[in-house]
């Protein structure tokens, strides 16, 4: 049985934002159902900008969902209940270059209106249309400890999406 999904407002989702991305996670997808890829992270937001509501999310370019998220207009960002753990690790330790992660983890993508792929057992969804990205940029840290986080010297890309639809199957 398929579970329900209905649109609410950014205004109603009550979970904290520093749990919900932080400890939490979340799977980054892009694409289409015919070709897309997800993975697990830990970094990114939410908040107004340019009088937007908008979520951003960190994807190294040596990730495979790297070229899905280049390619594509959207992404959507998925939350799961803490029993979908495994799931996360799985997604976030394993490439879509090396291993088919729906079958490998049981995922069931659902497609949204605009065509973007979510999945069945997460509890909240936000999707996005980049509206803007940037590099990270190693001269730019004031925090010298920052450096520690990229020891191969692979930079993370930025992403910033307009939220366009907020799911909740809650």
């Amino acid at each position: 049985m398929t579970k329900t999904f209905h649109e609410i407002s950014t205004d109603d989702i009550i979970d904290n934002p520093f749990k919900l991305i932080g400890t939490d996670w979340m799977l980054i997808t892009a694409g289409t159902k015919e070709s897309f890829n997800t993975m697990t992270a830990g970094w990114g937001g939410m908040g107004i900008l340019w009088k937007m509501q908008v979520a951003f999310c960190f994807v190294r370019p040596t990730r495979y969902t790297y070229r899905f998220m280049e390619k594509n207009k959207y992404f959507t960002l998925s939350f799961f209940d803490e029993k979908y753990r495994d799931i996360l690790n799985i997604c976030g330790t394993k490439s879509g270059r090396d291993i088919d992660k729906i079958k490998e983890t049981g995922l069931k993508p659902l497609e949204t209106k605009m065509g973007n792929i979510y999945f069945e057992q997460s509890r909240l969804v936000l999707e996005c249309r980049k509206i803007y990205f940037d590099d990270i940029k190693p001269e730019h840290f004031l925090e010298s400890k920052i450096h520690n986080a990229y020891p191969e010297k692979d930079y993370h890309r930025l992403y910033i999406g307009e939220i366009k639809t907020c799911m909740s199957s809650e």
